[in-house]
Protein backbone atom coordinates (compact mmCIF):
# COMPACT_ATOMS: atom_id res chain seq x y z
CA UNK A 1 0.00 0.00 0.00
CA UNK A 2 1.42 3.30 -0.96
CA UNK A 3 0.72 6.44 1.72
CA UNK A 4 1.22 10.22 0.84
CA UNK A 5 1.25 12.61 3.76
CA UNK A 6 1.02 16.25 3.10
CA UNK A 7 1.84 18.22 6.52
CA UNK A 8 2.93 21.80 7.77
CA UNK A 9 3.54 23.18 10.67
CA UNK A 10 0.15 23.75 12.46
CA UNK A 11 -1.42 21.21 10.39
CA UNK A 12 -1.36 17.42 8.57
CA UNK A 13 -3.51 15.95 6.49
CA UNK A 14 -2.98 12.35 5.34
CA UNK A 15 -4.48 10.65 2.09
CA UNK A 16 -4.30 6.59 2.31
CA UNK A 17 -5.11 4.48 -0.51
CA UNK A 18 -4.48 1.05 -2.46
CA UNK A 19 -4.70 0.40 -5.61
CA UNK A 20 -6.51 -2.79 -4.17
CA UNK A 21 -8.69 -1.00 -1.87
CA UNK A 22 -9.47 2.35 -3.18
CA UNK A 23 -13.42 2.08 -1.80
CA UNK A 24 -11.28 2.43 1.62
CA UNK A 25 -9.57 5.74 1.05
CA UNK A 26 -9.14 7.74 3.82
CA UNK A 27 -9.24 11.46 4.89
CA UNK A 28 -7.66 11.76 8.55
CA UNK A 29 -6.91 15.50 9.57
CA UNK A 30 -5.43 16.37 12.88
CA UNK A 31 -3.21 19.59 14.57
CA UNK A 32 0.00 19.40 15.49
CA UNK A 33 2.07 21.72 18.11
CA UNK A 34 3.99 24.72 15.71
CA UNK A 35 6.94 23.87 17.99
CA UNK A 36 7.75 20.73 15.75
CA UNK A 37 11.57 21.23 14.49
CA UNK A 38 12.03 22.95 10.75
CA UNK A 39 12.51 20.01 8.38
CA UNK A 40 13.22 22.32 5.71
CA UNK A 41 16.75 21.22 4.02
CA UNK A 42 18.93 23.96 2.47
CA UNK A 43 18.61 23.69 -1.28
CA UNK A 44 16.96 26.33 -2.80
CA UNK A 45 15.73 24.36 -5.59
CA UNK A 46 14.23 21.31 -5.40
CA UNK A 47 12.52 18.70 -8.78
CA UNK A 48 10.62 15.93 -7.19
CA UNK A 49 9.06 13.25 -9.42
CA UNK A 50 5.94 11.70 -8.55
CA UNK A 51 5.93 8.25 -10.53
CA UNK A 52 2.25 6.53 -10.13
CA UNK A 53 1.35 3.29 -11.60
CA UNK A 54 -1.91 2.55 -12.86
CA UNK A 55 -2.33 -1.14 -12.18
CA UNK A 56 -5.46 -1.81 -11.49
CA UNK A 57 -6.35 1.89 -10.88
CA UNK A 58 -9.33 3.01 -10.91
CA UNK A 59 -11.21 6.79 -11.52
CA UNK A 60 -11.91 7.15 -7.48
CA UNK A 61 -8.46 8.98 -7.26
CA UNK A 62 -8.67 12.57 -8.99
CA UNK A 63 -5.63 13.77 -8.55
CA UNK A 64 -3.82 11.04 -10.33
CA UNK A 65 -4.66 11.31 -14.15
CA UNK A 66 -1.06 10.70 -15.73
CA UNK A 67 1.48 8.23 -15.40
CA UNK A 68 4.35 10.60 -14.70
CA UNK A 69 3.53 14.13 -13.48
CA UNK A 70 6.48 16.32 -12.66
CA UNK A 71 6.55 19.53 -10.06
CA UNK A 72 9.20 21.85 -10.10
CA UNK A 73 9.56 24.32 -6.98
CA UNK A 74 11.33 27.37 -6.98
CA UNK A 75 11.43 29.88 -4.09
CA UNK A 76 10.08 33.12 -4.61
CA UNK A 77 12.75 35.26 -2.38
CA UNK A 78 15.77 34.59 -1.05
CA UNK A 79 15.16 33.85 2.06
CA UNK A 80 15.28 30.10 3.56
CA UNK A 81 13.34 27.69 2.22
CA UNK A 82 9.65 27.38 3.51
CA UNK A 83 8.97 24.49 1.53
CA UNK A 84 10.57 21.16 1.87
CA UNK A 85 9.85 17.77 -0.23
CA UNK A 86 11.23 14.62 1.47
CA UNK A 87 10.84 11.14 -0.57
CA UNK A 88 11.43 7.96 1.95
CA UNK A 89 11.03 4.05 0.22
CA UNK A 90 6.34 4.19 -0.23
CA UNK A 91 5.92 7.67 0.68
CA UNK A 92 6.70 11.41 0.02
CA UNK A 93 6.54 14.01 2.93
CA UNK A 94 5.83 17.57 2.09
CA UNK A 95 6.16 19.99 5.12
CA UNK A 96 5.97 23.15 4.93
CA UNK A 97 6.79 26.42 6.92
CA UNK A 98 3.58 28.18 8.51
CA UNK A 99 6.16 30.90 9.38
CA UNK A 100 6.51 31.76 5.65
CA UNK A 101 3.42 33.82 6.40
CA UNK A 102 5.01 36.16 2.62
CA UNK A 103 4.45 33.24 0.69
CA UNK A 104 1.95 30.97 2.09
CA UNK A 105 -0.99 32.26 0.59
CA UNK A 106 1.08 33.00 -2.59
CA UNK A 107 1.18 29.34 -4.22
CA UNK A 108 -0.74 28.13 -6.68
CA UNK A 109 -1.05 25.00 -8.22
CA UNK A 110 -2.52 24.31 -11.27
CA UNK A 111 -2.19 21.29 -14.20
CA UNK A 112 -1.52 21.46 -17.42
CA UNK A 113 -2.67 19.60 -20.15
CA UNK A 114 0.66 18.36 -20.53
CA UNK A 115 0.56 16.62 -17.15
CA UNK A 116 2.56 19.01 -15.56
CA UNK A 117 1.95 20.72 -12.68
CA UNK A 118 3.45 24.56 -11.89
CA UNK A 119 4.15 26.30 -9.22
CA UNK A 120 3.34 29.95 -9.63
CA UNK A 121 3.07 33.29 -7.82
CA UNK A 122 -0.51 33.87 -7.04
CA UNK A 123 -0.41 37.11 -8.26
CA UNK A 124 0.58 35.94 -11.26
CA UNK A 125 -2.43 34.06 -12.83
CA UNK A 126 -4.61 34.88 -15.26
CA UNK A 127 -6.58 36.62 -13.44
CA UNK A 128 -6.67 39.92 -12.59
CA UNK A 129 -8.15 43.05 -10.43
CA UNK A 130 -8.94 45.39 -13.90
CA UNK A 131 -10.38 48.65 -11.23
CA UNK A 132 -7.32 50.16 -11.73
CA UNK A 133 -7.42 49.29 -15.76
CA UNK A 134 -11.16 50.60 -15.87
CA UNK A 135 -10.73 53.77 -13.81
CA UNK A 136 -7.79 54.69 -15.71
CA UNK A 137 -9.65 53.68 -19.61
CA UNK A 138 -12.37 56.06 -18.39
CA UNK A 139 -10.23 58.92 -17.44
CA UNK A 140 -8.54 58.58 -21.04
CA UNK A 141 -11.76 58.87 -22.40
CA UNK A 142 -13.08 61.91 -20.61
CA UNK A 143 -9.39 63.60 -21.21
CA UNK A 144 -10.20 62.94 -25.11
CA UNK A 145 -13.69 64.47 -24.98
CA UNK A 146 -12.48 67.62 -23.18
CA UNK A 147 -9.37 67.85 -25.28
CA UNK A 148 -11.71 68.10 -28.12
CA UNK A 149 -14.59 69.35 -27.17
CA UNK A 150 -14.02 71.95 -24.29
CA UNK A 151 -11.19 73.50 -24.17
CA UNK A 152 -11.06 76.89 -25.05
CA UNK A 153 -10.25 78.16 -29.38
CA UNK A 154 -10.54 81.57 -29.54
CA UNK A 155 -7.64 81.78 -31.83
CA UNK A 156 -7.13 79.07 -34.38
CA UNK A 157 -5.38 81.24 -36.72
CA UNK A 158 -2.93 82.38 -33.87
CA UNK A 159 -2.01 78.42 -33.07
CA UNK A 160 -1.57 77.67 -36.44
CA UNK A 161 1.22 80.59 -36.54
CA UNK A 162 2.72 79.45 -33.52
CA UNK A 163 2.99 76.12 -34.54
CA UNK A 164 4.82 76.97 -37.84
CA UNK A 165 7.11 79.38 -35.24
CA UNK A 166 7.70 76.28 -32.57
CA UNK A 167 8.53 73.91 -35.63
CA UNK A 168 10.76 76.24 -37.26
CA UNK A 169 9.01 76.18 -40.11
CA UNK A 170 8.07 79.82 -40.34
CA UNK A 171 10.98 82.35 -40.99
CA UNK A 172 12.29 85.25 -38.70
CA UNK A 173 9.17 87.69 -39.28
CA UNK A 174 10.29 90.39 -36.46
CA UNK A 175 7.84 88.20 -34.00
CA UNK A 176 9.47 87.53 -30.48
CA UNK A 177 8.01 83.85 -29.18
CA UNK A 178 7.12 84.08 -25.67
CA UNK A 179 9.83 82.55 -23.92
CA UNK A 180 7.58 80.63 -21.21
CA UNK A 181 5.50 79.26 -24.57
CA UNK A 182 8.94 78.76 -26.22
CA UNK A 183 10.22 76.54 -22.90
CA UNK A 184 7.55 74.70 -22.47
CA UNK A 185 6.97 73.73 -26.06
CA UNK A 186 11.24 72.40 -25.74
CA UNK A 187 10.70 70.38 -22.98
CA UNK A 188 8.17 68.66 -24.03
CA UNK A 189 10.38 67.25 -26.58
CA UNK A 190 12.40 66.10 -23.64
CA UNK A 191 9.45 64.18 -22.02
CA UNK A 192 9.50 61.05 -24.08
CA UNK A 193 13.08 60.58 -23.35
CA UNK A 194 12.12 60.20 -20.10
CA UNK A 195 9.70 57.82 -20.02
CA UNK A 196 11.38 55.65 -22.31
CA UNK A 197 14.17 55.55 -20.12
CA UNK A 198 11.76 54.64 -17.13
CA UNK A 199 9.35 52.36 -18.65
CA UNK A 200 11.91 50.47 -21.19
CA UNK A 201 12.86 47.24 -19.23
CA UNK A 202 11.49 47.71 -16.41
CA UNK A 203 7.88 48.99 -17.56
CA UNK A 204 7.71 46.55 -20.04
CA UNK A 205 4.77 44.00 -19.61
CA UNK A 206 5.08 40.27 -20.39
CA UNK A 207 1.43 39.12 -19.50
CA UNK A 208 -0.56 41.57 -22.07
CA UNK A 209 1.29 40.94 -25.10
CA UNK A 210 1.48 44.57 -26.02
CA UNK A 211 4.49 45.96 -26.81
CA UNK A 212 5.87 49.54 -25.02
CA UNK A 213 7.65 51.12 -28.18
CA UNK A 214 4.55 51.77 -30.43
CA UNK A 215 3.79 54.13 -27.44
CA UNK A 216 6.55 55.65 -26.54
CA UNK A 217 7.03 56.52 -30.33
CA UNK A 218 3.45 58.42 -30.96
CA UNK A 219 4.46 59.83 -27.63
CA UNK A 220 6.30 62.05 -29.20
CA UNK A 221 3.59 63.69 -30.78
CA UNK A 222 0.84 62.76 -28.49
CA UNK A 223 2.37 62.98 -25.17
CA UNK A 224 0.25 61.29 -22.14
CA UNK A 225 -2.77 61.49 -24.53
CA UNK A 226 -0.25 58.60 -26.04
CA UNK A 227 0.77 57.17 -23.35
CA UNK A 228 -2.69 56.21 -21.45
CA UNK A 229 -3.45 53.59 -23.01
CA UNK A 230 -0.56 51.66 -22.68
CA UNK A 231 -1.13 52.47 -18.47
CA UNK A 232 -4.56 51.06 -19.00
CA UNK A 233 -2.65 47.99 -21.19
CA UNK A 234 0.29 47.01 -19.03
CA UNK A 235 0.49 43.95 -16.87
CA UNK A 236 3.39 43.36 -14.49
CA UNK A 237 5.97 41.80 -13.94
CA UNK A 238 8.78 43.05 -16.94
CA UNK A 239 10.41 40.39 -18.91
CA UNK A 240 13.83 39.17 -17.89
CA UNK A 241 16.61 41.09 -19.35
CA UNK A 242 19.84 39.25 -20.41
CA UNK A 243 23.47 40.61 -20.27
CA UNK A 244 24.24 40.52 -23.22
CA UNK A 245 21.13 42.74 -23.77
CA UNK A 246 22.81 45.40 -22.01
CA UNK A 247 25.56 46.41 -24.79
CA UNK A 248 23.23 46.62 -27.71
CA UNK A 249 20.93 49.38 -28.61
CA UNK A 250 18.62 50.55 -27.36
CA UNK A 251 19.55 49.48 -23.58
CA UNK A 252 23.66 51.24 -23.80
CA UNK A 253 21.78 54.30 -24.52
CA UNK A 254 19.07 54.26 -22.33
CA UNK A 255 21.49 52.96 -19.60
CA UNK A 256 23.98 55.80 -20.08
CA UNK A 257 24.65 57.96 -17.83
CA UNK A 258 25.77 60.77 -20.47
CA UNK A 259 22.70 60.73 -21.68
CA UNK A 260 20.84 60.93 -18.13
CA UNK A 261 22.72 64.07 -18.03
CA UNK A 262 22.35 65.22 -21.12
CA UNK A 263 18.71 64.98 -20.53
CA UNK A 264 18.88 66.49 -16.79
CA UNK A 265 20.97 69.81 -17.93
CA UNK A 266 19.11 70.72 -21.31
CA UNK A 267 15.75 70.19 -18.56
CA UNK A 268 17.44 72.78 -16.54
CA UNK A 269 18.40 75.27 -18.67
CA UNK A 270 15.03 75.53 -20.19
CA UNK A 271 13.33 75.59 -17.07
CA UNK A 272 15.86 78.35 -16.25
CA UNK A 273 15.12 80.67 -18.90
CA UNK A 274 10.89 80.27 -18.40
CA UNK A 275 11.75 81.12 -14.80
CA UNK A 276 13.77 84.44 -15.58
CA UNK A 277 11.26 85.71 -18.35
CA UNK A 278 10.13 88.69 -16.80
CA UNK A 279 6.18 89.28 -15.53
CA UNK A 280 4.98 90.32 -18.53
CA UNK A 281 6.03 87.55 -20.24
CA UNK A 282 3.82 85.42 -17.43
CA UNK A 283 1.10 87.52 -18.14
CA UNK A 284 1.19 86.79 -21.45
CA UNK A 285 1.36 83.23 -21.29
CA UNK A 286 -1.28 82.94 -18.94
CA UNK A 287 -3.39 85.00 -21.32
CA UNK A 288 -2.52 82.72 -24.26
CA UNK A 289 -3.48 79.66 -21.42
CA UNK A 290 -6.94 81.04 -21.19
CA UNK A 291 -7.56 81.56 -25.03
CA UNK A 292 -5.11 78.85 -26.79
CA UNK A 293 -6.18 75.62 -27.91
CA UNK A 294 -2.22 74.53 -28.58
CA UNK A 295 -0.96 76.54 -25.33
CA UNK A 296 -3.88 75.05 -23.31
CA UNK A 297 -3.11 71.73 -24.13
CA UNK A 298 0.54 71.62 -24.35
CA UNK A 299 0.17 72.69 -20.33
CA UNK A 300 -2.50 70.48 -19.21
CA UNK A 301 -0.12 67.28 -21.17
CA UNK A 302 3.03 68.64 -19.25
CA UNK A 303 0.82 68.42 -15.83
CA UNK A 304 -0.11 64.72 -16.80
CA UNK A 305 3.42 63.48 -17.60
CA UNK A 306 4.66 65.48 -14.20
CA UNK A 307 1.98 63.43 -12.38
CA UNK A 308 2.62 60.18 -13.59
CA UNK A 309 5.99 60.32 -13.36
CA UNK A 310 6.39 59.36 -9.47
CA UNK A 311 4.71 55.66 -10.09
CA UNK A 312 7.44 54.56 -13.17
CA UNK A 313 10.03 56.39 -11.15
CA UNK A 314 9.22 53.94 -7.88
CA UNK A 315 8.63 51.24 -10.25
CA UNK A 316 11.71 51.37 -11.89
CA UNK A 317 13.32 51.90 -8.17
CA UNK A 318 11.96 48.97 -7.20
CA UNK A 319 12.71 46.17 -10.05
CA UNK A 320 16.51 47.53 -9.54
CA UNK A 321 15.98 46.50 -6.01
CA UNK A 322 17.06 49.95 -5.15
CA UNK A 323 14.10 51.43 -2.69
CA UNK A 324 15.58 50.90 0.38
CA UNK A 325 18.96 52.95 -0.35
CA UNK A 326 17.21 55.56 -2.99
CA UNK A 327 13.77 56.03 -1.10
CA UNK A 328 15.28 59.50 -0.27
CA UNK A 329 14.61 60.47 -3.89
CA UNK A 330 11.20 59.25 -4.31
CA UNK A 331 9.82 63.06 -2.68
CA UNK A 332 12.27 64.93 -5.29
CA UNK A 333 10.63 63.02 -8.14
CA UNK A 334 7.12 64.79 -7.57
CA UNK A 335 9.25 67.96 -8.96
CA UNK A 336 8.65 68.45 -12.63
CA UNK A 337 10.56 66.89 -15.06
CA UNK A 338 13.69 67.50 -12.92
CA UNK A 339 12.57 65.61 -9.89
CA UNK A 340 12.81 61.86 -12.87
CA UNK A 341 15.53 63.34 -14.82
CA UNK A 342 17.40 63.66 -11.54
CA UNK A 343 16.38 59.67 -10.29
CA UNK A 344 17.73 58.86 -14.13
CA UNK A 345 21.26 59.88 -13.48
CA UNK A 346 21.29 58.77 -9.64
CA UNK A 347 19.58 54.91 -10.08
CA UNK A 348 22.19 52.20 -10.34
CA UNK A 349 22.54 50.51 -13.55
CA UNK A 350 21.38 47.39 -14.88
CA UNK A 351 24.80 45.45 -14.95
CA UNK A 352 25.51 46.55 -11.19
CA UNK A 353 21.92 45.57 -9.99
CA UNK A 354 21.71 42.23 -7.43
CA UNK A 355 18.88 40.58 -9.06
CA UNK A 356 18.07 40.71 -12.34
CA UNK A 357 14.47 42.03 -13.73
CA UNK A 358 12.62 38.75 -13.83
CA UNK A 359 9.76 37.67 -11.31
CA UNK A 360 9.41 34.61 -9.65
CA UNK A 361 9.85 32.08 -12.55
CA UNK A 362 9.11 28.70 -13.04
CA UNK A 363 11.41 25.83 -14.18
CA UNK A 364 10.04 23.87 -16.14
CA UNK A 365 11.84 20.13 -17.92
Amino acid sequence: MASWIISTQTSCTSFHFSPKMLPNTNLVSCNFSSSLPSLAPKTQTIGVLFQSHRKNSGPGISFLKTLHTKIYLKPFCNVSPGLSLFRKKDFVHICRSSSNTQNSKDIVLSEGASGETRLGNGNGGNGRDWTTSILLFGFWIGLMYYVFMLTPNQTPSRDMYFLKKLLYLKGDDGFRMNEVLVSLWNIMGLWPLVYTMLLVPSGRSTRSKIPVWPFLVFSIFGGAYALLPYFVLWRPPPPPVEEAELGRWPLNFLESKITSLILFSAGLGLIAYAGLASGDVWKEFYQYLRESKLVHVTCLDFTLLSTFAPFWVYNDMTARKWTDKGSWILPLALVPFLGPALYLILRPSLSTTPVSLTSATIERD
